[in-house]
């Protein structure tokens, strides 16, 4: 008598590993979708942002305090780290510390402000019409490759000492690098994005604010940072050659005048400064930006 009961075939071996590899493929995919959004720890934030500078910094002043305790100059060359700090206190109790940082920092940020407006419409030309690109794109290289002091004296004859020419300075040294940024970027763009907008009914200006500037921020923010690196430089140059006091005393005019009064711990505090308010307008402004591009293309995933 023949048997009722039905029996299941073993499963191939084969068939359990391609399950299994399936498996782990989706759950590959799914943790590539997943953001973690978590909140990162105030103590793993000051380990891993906050300490490493701060160590940096206090092991250059060590060894700019052993280089003094070993004579290695004249004191008058190489003033000792207290020294500088005295000329810190000085300028504080006198009220003129924030008045040398704003004067520059204000020319600096207009000034970039200016070449902004400028140098963004500029960059889209070049960048999209051909025959404005063969005309003015190798100017625009060269422009960028030009020393900015080299601006300061023509500057100074065509307009004087004063606030107009601290302006055409910053204007001719960031101007190129933000249009040759933005050139950089429109390049970068992939064709396949200008079809699909295109066809989407993305054209004209509508195309390059919806398809083009998206596409192309990295590079756009690239020439952003170093626009203002140029301004920032052409700003100190021209403070540094014209000397009026119709013009205030910025950190050029600062540093300048520790030059002609043979004060090296006020050559080093204008420095200082200068290096300060480069490093703080980075931090607080450009690297923001360039964070929050790279988290919108899934660049920045903690």
């Amino acid at each position: 008598m023949g048997s009722t009961e039905t029996t299941t075939p073993a499963p191939r071996e084969g068939a359990e590993r391609d399950t299994h590899d399936l498996a782990g493929l989706e759950a590959g995919l799914d943790a590539l979708d997943t953001v973690q959004t978590r909140r990162t720890p105030l103590r793993e934030t000051l380990v891993q942002k906050v300490l490493p500078p701060v160590t940096a910094v206090l092991l250059v002043l060590l060894v700019w305090q052993i280089l003094v305790w070993a004579k290695v100059t004249d004191s008058y060359k190489l003033p000792a780290p207290d020294a500088v700090w005295h000329e810190i206190e000085i300028a504080w109790r006198q009220g003129t510390l924030l008045d040398y940082i704003w004067t520059s920092v204000s020319r600096g940020m207009l000034g970039f402000l200016m070449a902004l407006a400028i140098g963004t419409p500029l960059g889209l030309l070049v960048a999209r019409v051909r025959f404005v690109r063969a005309a003015i794109g190798p100017v625009l290289s060269g422009l960028q490759s030009l020393p900015s002091v080299a601006w300061v004296p023509p500057a100074v004859i065509w307009l004087g000492l004063n606030d107009k020419m601290m302006y055409a300075v910053i204007l001719l040294g960031a101007v190129p690098s933000i249009a040759n940024g933005l050139v950089a970027g429109v390049d970068q763009v992939p064709p396949l994005f200008l079809r699909a907008g295109r066809t989407l009914g993305a054209t004209g200006l509508r195309g390059t604010w919806h398809i083009v500037m998206p596409a192309a921020l990295p590079g756009y923010l690239a020439g952003l940072k170093q626009g203002w690196a140029f301004s920032w430089r052409s700003l100190m140059a021209a403070e540094i050659i014209a000397q009026s006091p119709d013009l205030g005393m910025g950190l050029g005019q600062l540093l300048e005048a520790g030059r002609t009064n043979s004060s090296m711990s006020q050559v080093f505090l204008a420095i200082l400064l200068i290096l300060i308010v480069g490093i703080a307008i980075d931090l607080l402004i450009f690297s923001p930006l360039e964070r929050w591009v790279l988290r919108s293309r899934g660049l920045l995933v903690k």
